[in-house]
């Protein structure tokens, strides 16, 4: 079965359709332009496709098709409620919801919003804005984003530089910090209850108490639904620091990262674009770049890590697109896009 992937860049949004053992995709776009697609995915659920979409003039908006990009209608009232005093600067992350229409989306500073009607309208989520550890945090160099939305068996978590990792279970009206042993080595106190710099968050599709992090200061697993989390960048891999990161939905042992030299040179380790693979839970790591270049001083986003059952797909800060099936090689589907920011795989029929 074909892959559609959707591919979100600083100058609009490219459609991928193909296979990830094929080194022939169909290409479309650039979708958007003008526009920088943070974040875009199609919904499983009724194949509509979603955009968290920023302009210089026009700032942080949200955009969605029925058509597979043909058309768009663009959100007009999205923003912060005036006493807050606080601006939404920009969109971040778009997920599907559990309830039919329901959508969650995460910003810049460090807020949430949900929509009941498929990204119509929108409310702001008052737990997240209104925290009350939100005084103690900080942004990153990206902002202070809210870029990491899981809903997993009646949870919902975020992930927000530099704040955290919060869980709620009461369907977003309050949230608990969930980060437990997850070190803020660039902070007075290493293990503060907040202020870490989660750098992207995600929940096991299959075993719902499994939760993966990569960190601006590790990589860690977490098998009580983020209470206590076990460093896991000890073993095999070049470097703790990176930002995307993908699981096998298959199997909770599977996740692979892309690390990078450090905070101070982010590029990727050793010179050499390079996945790393577990296959044990995080107790080793192997690199994976049959079919990479040997010499690569490049970089890859949060968002810009995508899996679904046929294979893994990422994508490069210098405009590159790569696709592997599982068991195979790399290959790669594109090159001289503009900066890439996030990609997503769904089935295309």
């Amino acid at each position: 079965m074909a892959v559609q992937l959707s591919v979100g860049t600083r100058k609009g949004l490219f459609l991928f359709r193909g296979e990830p053992g094929s080194g022939a995709w169909e290409l479309e776009g650039p979708l958007l332009s003008g526009w920088s697609v943070y974040h875009a995915l199609v919904d499983p659920r009724d194949g509509t496709l979603y955009a968290a979409t920023n302009n210089w003039a026009y700032g942080g908006t949200f955009h969605r098709s029925n058509d597979l990009g043909q058309t768009w209608e663009r959100t007009e009232q999205l923003g912060l409620p005036e006493e807050s005093g606080l601006k939404l600067a920009a969109t971040w992350h778009v997920e599907p919801g559990q309830e039919e229409g329901t959508l969650w989306l995460g910003g810049d500073p460090g807020v949430l919003f949900r929509s009941d009607d498929g990204g119509a309208t929108w409310k702001v989520n008052d737990g997240i804005l209104s925290h009350p550890t939100r005084d103690r945090w900080q942004p990153g160099a990206g902002g202070m984003c809210c870029h990491s939305i899981q809903v997993s068996d009646g949870s919902l978590y975020v992930g927000i530089s530099a704040a955290g990792a919060f869980r709620s279970d009461d369907g977003g009206d309050s949230w608990a910090p969930i980060n437990s042993n997850v070190a803020a080595e660039f902070q007075p106190e290493t293990y503060p209850e907040v202020g870490q710099c989660v750098h992207k968050l995600l929940a096991h599709p299959n075993q719902s108490e499994r939760l993966w992090q990569q960190n601006h200061c590790g990589v860690y697993r977490s098998d009580d639904r983020g209470d206590s989390w076990e460093r896991l960048d000890g073993n095999g891999l070049p470097s703790g620091f990176g930002f995307p990161l993908a699981l096998d939905a298959n199997d909770p042992d599977v996740a692979y990262v892309i690390p990078e030299e450090s905070a101070e040179n982010r590029v990727t380790s050793d010179g050499r674009l390079g996945v790393y693979r577990t296959a044990d839970g995080g107790a080793s790591w192997e690199l994976w770049s049959d079919g990479l270049p040997d010499q690569a001083w490049a970089a890859v986003l949060r968002e810009g890590f995508g899996s679904d059952a046929q294979g893994l797909y990422f994508g490069t800060q210098s405009g590159s697109v790569w696709a592997a099936p599982h068991s195979g090689g790399w290959m790669e589907a594109a090159r001289d896009l503009p900066p890439i920011l996030s990609v997503e795989a769904s089935e295309w029929p």
